[in-house]
């Protein structure tokens, strides 16, 4: 071939950026590409410690000697334990209570933020900071309100007559140290409710409410008959998450009790944490932290084919 018809050749070829623009135009070179950062961090972070905790969760793992698998050993010993049977009755006692709670406190306060309210922006954004606080550090600062020397609780209590001298001891006794956990849960968890629901309140057509109102239908009528039954999706979502987070929380209980007193106020990721890391027994800790796993698939799939049957 001759020089000049090279030349000619080299023309014809499109630029490299060019190239490479039309390549990544392929939706089966480019939908792998933004998938893939993604799919390495799950694999990474949740995959593999999973698979990891579902090994050790069938051997006799201890800290400094080679493992074994048993089988099903470590879960059915676990009911055995005291401590174990304690924290499984904690753990739905615990998340029952605080997701009840935060789904009447959510739905009410999505509510009073939907009414037209001076501020309202103010208000919304003030209303998300316990969910945006650390919750280690807000903790903390729970821990210090219901300190029995100091506690600001005792101490609002005992000033409005609600208490007799000299308080609780909030976090040294049984059920007052449960209610503290499920009160400090609520508080922090209620943003995600509120703001949630609110978006779906805003998203409900005034029109119905106009038609109701027109027709005769009180507040609770429209609440009953147009606001509930339209935002049962969103509820269900949100029930779905908290359940799910409620019941592996961590932060909250360990920060405030410790699982204490008596392992009272244990939930399973503290005891997981007390058994595998405390005491070595890292086989019987993963068994306590996967146990619960096959009723949160469950809950999961059936709180989805819920979802998916209220939008068909």
């Amino acid at each position: 071939m001759a020089v000049g018809e090279l030349r000619v050749e080299a023309a014809r070829r499109p630029p490299l950026v060019l190239r490479i623009r039309e390549a990544l135009d392929r939706e089966a070179l480019l939908g792998p590409l933004f998938v893939a950062p993604a799919l390495i961090l799950l694999v990474l972070l949740v995959a593999y410690p999973f698979c990891m905790a579902v090994y050790y969760s069938l051997s006799n793992a201890f800290i400094g000697r080679p493992s074994h698998l048993t089988g099903f050993t470590n879960f059915v010993n676990l009911w055995g334990s005291d401590a174990f049977r304690q924290t499984f009755q904690n753990a739905f006692v615990f998340t029952g209570a605080s997701v009840g709670l935060k789904l009447v406190l959510g739905i009410s306060l999505a509510l009073l933020l939907n009414q037209q309210l001076w501020f309202k922006r103010s208000i919304r954004g003030a209303v998300l900071l316990p969910w945006v606080i650390p919750t280690a550090l807000s903790t903390l600062g729970w821990s210090w309100m219901f300190n029995s020397l100091y506690s600001v609780v005792n101490w609002t209590g005992l000033a409005l007559g609600l208490m007799s001298p000299p308080g609780p001891n909030w976090l040294g006794q049984k059920y007052y140290a449960m209610t503290a956990v499920v009160a400090v849960n609520v508080w922090r968890g209620l943003p995600f409710f509120a703001i949630t629901i609110l978006a779906g309140l805003v998203a409900i057509p005034k029109e119905l409410y106009e038609a109701a109102e027109a027709d005769g239908a009180g507040p609770f009528a429209r609440f009953w008959c147009i606001t509930l039954p339209l935002l049962k999706p969103v509820l269900a979502i949100v029930v779905l998450f908290s359940t799910i987070f409620t019941f592996s929380d961590f932060n909250i209980v360990f920060v405030l009790t410790h699982g204490g007193p008596i392992n009272s106020t244990h939930l399973f990721a503290t005891l997981a944490r007390m058994i595998g890391l405390d005491t070595g027994r890292i086989g019987e800790g993963a068994a306590i932290s996967l146990y619960l796993f096959p009723v949160l698939a469950f809950v999961v799939w059936a709180q989805l084919r819920f979802v998916r049957r209220q939008q068909y």
